[in-house]
């Protein structure tokens, strides 16, 4: 069954789109993965069961393959110095991380490697993205080099707002040179990131990563990625066997469920309805995909 709420009676709780944060109260942070499921700006009624687990899973896996500064302290239970019952023990084994509590930045620092979703759009109207000139002639899924840095605003319901990273810059004037950083470490950590995806027969096609300030020994912040990273929540993801530029590419998320409902009577500005059978269990065979290629491990609650 899937997980769609948890609960911790005492602790300060945040709800996400599909993550629960508790305040663990000393300067850490209980960040729970559900299996909700999010499409077209609605929660859907129905989740992907594991999903959580896959999304906690490989952002542990990548924060320890890439050689970056990041808020995870820790995936134990506990470590977090709560007593736990069994069934809530159970219910949030893999799919808990334990963090340090930053300061995170309100923007999404969004690395496009490949010409797709509302980069795409955007130039076909312009042969820009984000405000960004490309060349003329460029396809569907046709990939970027150099890559694109394109930060959004962040919306907790709605679309993100892409803008152009001059405006980044000047939200961030506080601090000098501290937008150029970002996109300096953003783009490093995207291209170190594709080129082991392409190793094991996926293409990166674009991620979305989070950024703050995170406390340091003696009192000091540093620069590092929060949140999740490089899921397929996160990241779109395509297999290379078969890509082919000029039109869109299967991928390994949620993209199956936008599909599907597409093809409902669904008006997009009323409750959604449930996920049939199949459609979930394909859902949770994309996640579980993704991971296994990536990590080269067996799913461990497959």
């Amino acid at each position: 069954m899937p997980l769609l709420e948890t609960s911790l009676p005492g602790l300060p709780k945040k709800r996400g789109k599909v993550r629960d944060v508790y305040d663990l109260g000393d300067g850490r942070l209980l960040i729970v993965a559900t299996d909700r499921l999010s499409a077209f700006d609605w929660i859907l009624p129905t989740g992907i069961p594991d999903k959580g687990r896959v999304l906690t899973a490989l952002s542990v896996f990548w924060f320890g393959r890439l050689n970056v500064k990041h808020h995870l302290l820790s995936t134990n239970l506990d470590d977090t110095g709560l007593t736990l019952d069994r069934a809530t023990r159970s219910a949030l084994d893999g799919r808990s991380m334990i963090v340090k509590k930053s300061e995170v930045f309100p923007f999404e620092c969004v690395v496009r490697g490949y010409l797709a979703g509302s980069g795409w759009k955007e130039y076909q109207v312009g042969r820009t993205v984000c405000g960004e000139k490309l060349p003329a002639g460029l396809s569907e899924s046709a990939r970027l080099d150099p890559p694109l840095f394109t930060p959004a605003t962040k919306a907790d319901s709605g679309h993100d707002e892409n803008i152009p990273f001059s405006k980044m810059a000047e939200a961030l004037d506080d601090f000098k040179g501290l937008a150029e950083t970002i996109r300096k470490t953003c783009l490093e950590t995207y291209q170190t990131a594709r080129a082991f995806a392409e190793e094991r027969g996926l293409i990166l096609a674009d991620t979305k990563f989070e950024m703050g300030w995170i406390p340091d020994e003696g009192g000091s912040k540093i620069l590092g990625f929060v949140d999740e990273m490089l899921t397929p929540d996160s990241s779109r993801y395509w297999p290379a066997e078969g890509y082919k530029p000029g039109r869109p590419q299967p991928s390994f998320d949620k993209q199956f469920v936008r599909d599907w409902l597409e093809t409902t009577s669904w008006d997009k500005s009323t409750s959604p309805p449930p996920l049939p059978p199949d459609v979930i269990a394909r859902t949770r065979d994309k996640y579980i995909d993704a991971y296994e290629i990536l990590t080269g491990q067996s799913f461990p609650w497959k």
